[in-house]
């Protein structure tokens, strides 16, 4: 990896040059790399296994992560049976599955906030995302410093590009940029969990941003799963009002950074007079 101080395209591996379609043609990852994916997916799959004995007798068909917001009402009504009398269980089988989710990118995780609202209520539900959003955020940033790299380069070749080149740019105000980028829609958050070992955002920085980035989102999303029969469709979670809230929110997280490189400049300017 390149210092801070170098270009963007300076810190992307070498093969980057010769090209997407020469690396899209194999598989980014080697033998030994795959195994010790496979070890670790297969300790989540274990870990789950335990919980899911240790629960009553439980209906398959709902062993599912819903598509539709029917769906997860069925499921809520499902799952709330088991809260009271079996809730170390069910809190365990929650955590376990969205640091899952987190870790090897698997689409739903915002249904599992909606159910976090129908199960917990807004303060346990919305501390319970938080908890496991940024533990599978974590969990994702330390095995994409391991063997991310290839991944990456194979999955978001430009974007990467463009990812390393920003954040060399915003060296001196690195934790308010990711703030900026948690709160708002601007980069997907896999893609950040992924990439952010890999452009060289240190892990302290990267778990603050995480932890207040995602505070926000997850009040909307557990707010609206506190509510859920009066949610219609999943689209509804994030209107243009909403969309619109955030940025403002993510403008005024990263203020302080622009207000002080502006300062910096002007007081440069007065010196050199």
């Amino acid at each position: 990896m390149a210092k801070p101080g170098s270009s963007g395209d300076e810190q992307l591996p070498s093969n980057e040059e010769r090209g997407c379609e020469g690396i899209r043609s194999r598989l980014p990852l080697t033998t030994l790399e795959l195994f010790f994916v496979s070890v670790i997916f297969g300790m989540f799959s274990i870990t789950l296994l335990c919980i899911y004995i240790t629960m009553p007798s439980v209906d398959q068909k709902f062993l599912k992560i819903p598509r539709t917001v029917e769906e997860l009402r069925t499921l809520t009504e499902y799952v709330s049976k088991y809260t009271d009398s079996y809730k170390p269980q069910v809190l365990a089988g929650f955590c376990v599955t969205y640091i899952f989710m987190q870790t090897f990118m698997i689409p739903g995780t915002i249904v599992m906030s909606l159910l976090a609202g129908s199960l917990f209520g807004i303060a346990e539900g919305a501390a319970l995302v938080i908890f496991t959003a940024t533990a599978g955020a974590s969990s994702c940033y330390f095995l994409s410093k391991l063997i991310g790299r290839p991944l990456a380069m194979w999955l978001w070749p430009d974007k990467l590009r463009f990812f390393t080149r920003e954040v060399a740019k915003r060296r001196d105000y690195l934790f308010n940029y990711m703030l900026f980028l948690r709160v708002t829609p601007t980069l997907p958050n896999t893609f950040i969990n992924v990439c952010s070992p890999i452009v060289g955002v240190p892990y302290l920085t990267f778990l603050v941003a995480t932890m207040l980035g995602l505070l926000p989102a997850t009040f909307v999303t557990v707010r609206a799963g506190v509510a859920l029969n009066t949610l219609r469709s999943f689209n509804e979670l994030y209107d243009v009002k909403t969309v619109g809230a955030l940025f403002v929110i993510g403008f005024v997280s990263i203020m302080p950074a622009i207000m002080s490189k502006f300062q910096s400049q002007d007081s440069d300017r007065s010196h050199s007079s």
